[in-house]
């Protein structure tokens, strides 16, 4: 949005208005019309216009010492606020972020001091912004050849508010939204092993109760616990977790459904449970299509060909190892219908596999195993109970159970 042009007249009207709508949300408590006063990424016209006018009054800052007469601390939180809403207008963003940052600090200064919980819903905003403003001030940062640090400096003033809403009080309610900005803090910084400690503040401190909490951000919380659980390979709390954030989701928000799925079907997957196909397409995950696809037929070359194909995005959710270990599974379905191909033919001598057999069936997917590599793949099956049976070593043969040859994994992740 371009800069508009306005008299100075105008802009003392602004200001002056901006400042006192402030200072009357705070003195009547009004923590609704407070908070889109703080929302200074959100592109709001109202925030542009404030702007806009704060480079056209340059001496604004007499108009803010009429406000300090009130109250002091309004001042602290107010001034360093309107030069981030001035620095963020011209894409300064690490100014901004530096500014808000003070203006924070302020604020949370004196949310501490306010005994009622009227004001959580604006210390969001300030916890959300905090976030936003740091990931774009790393970015201009970057952009210069910088350190980029603010981010981290952001994860140091949310503990800060975390510590402040985990009393006993009204406000632990916001306690859980700081929280959810805290793992995307950690999340994108890659210290996902900090998360733990806020972890232990919600799940075993006596003051909270988990089913108080806004659903929404029980839902967000439950999406990035269980990806934390899926990368310490805990499929069966990952699946839990997923579930109930993909449960409880709101069916309208199809992005956020999609981002719970992208992480639910590979947990999904290592326990044995394969999604139907439109599903897939329905949320644009065809990335998964042919592991699916691989998995069903034991085809183990097409679960090679999909991981390669979409090797960055595996990658990047961090979800790529976790697939790789599916081949086991896919080496079960290829002797499954090795066994119902020759069940077909002969059912007496079924349960009887030569080894040689799956060699075949290997190369003819381009997939070179000789017969002791398959020998010993085999013996992991059984090991990992994949598969029941026993080798008659000298003929080369497995010889599988006649009672429920190929065990399913009934929701549980093979044992490792």
């Amino acid at each position: 949005m371009a800069m508009a042009y306005i008299s100075m007249g105008e802009a003392h009207r602004r200001i002056t208005d901006f400042l006192n709508r402030f200072s009357d949300a705070i003195s009547s408590q009004d923590g609704a019309s407070l908070k889109p006063l703080l929302a200074v990424s959100s592109n709001s016209p109202l925030l542009f216009s404030i702007a806009d006018a704060l480079n056209v009054f340059q001496d604004w800052g007499r108009l803010l010492k009429q406000a300090e007469r009130e109250s002091q601390q309004l001042g602290e939180i107010l001034a360093p606020h309107l030069r981030c809403i001035q620095s963020h207008r011209i894409g300064r963003f690490v100014d901004a972020y530096v500014s808000f940052e003070k203006s924070a600090n302020a604020f949370l200064q004196e949310f501490r001091n306010w005994e009622t919980a009227w004001a959580v819903e604006a210390m969001y905003m300030v916890a959300h912004e905090i976030r936003v403003l740091a990931e774009r001030a790393d970015k201009e940062l970057s952009s210069m050849g910088k350190n980029p640090e603010k981010l981290q400096g952001a994860g140091s003033f949310l503990m800060k508010v975390f510590g402040s809403l985990a009393g006993k009080g009204p406000k632990r309610v916001g306690a859980l939204y700081v929280t959810c900005q805290l793992f995307k803090v950690y999340f994108k910084l890659g210290t996902v092993h900090l998360c733990r400690s806020v972890i232990r503040s919600i799940e075993t401190a006596k003051i909270f109760d988990f089913e108080e909490f806004p659903s929404r951000d029980k839902v967000t919380y439950m999406y990035y616990t269980g990806r934390l659980e899926l990368y310490n390979e805990n499929f069966i709390v990952a699946d839990q977790k997923l579930t109930y954030a993909l449960v409880h989701c709101n069916s309208q928000y199809e992005a956020n459904l999609r981002m719970i799925l992208k992480y639910l079907i590979p947990v999904k997957l290592s326990v044995g449970i394969l999604p139907k196909m439109w599903l897939l397409d329905k949320y644009n995950l065809t990335e998964y299509t042919n592991v699916v696809k691989a998995l069903r037929s034991g085809d183990l070359r097409l679960l090679r060909q999909a991981l390669q194909d979409h090797e960055d995005i595996f990658l990047r959710t961090g979800v790529y190892l976790v697939l790789e270990k599916l081949e086991l599974q896919v080496y079960q379905r290829l002797v499954k219908k090795i066994y119902i191909i020759q069940k077909q033919k002969d059912p007496s001598k079924a349960h009887q596999i030569k080894l040689e057999l799956i060699v075949k069936a290997l190369t003819w997917l381009e997939v070179g195993m000789d017969i002791d590599e398959v020998e010993c793949m085999m013996a992991i099956l059984i090991y990992k109970n994949l598969m029941k049976g026993y080798f008659a070593h000298k003929s080369k043969v497995v010889v599988l159970s006649k009672q429920d040859p190929f065990p399913k994994l009934k929701g549980k992740p093979v044992s490792s």
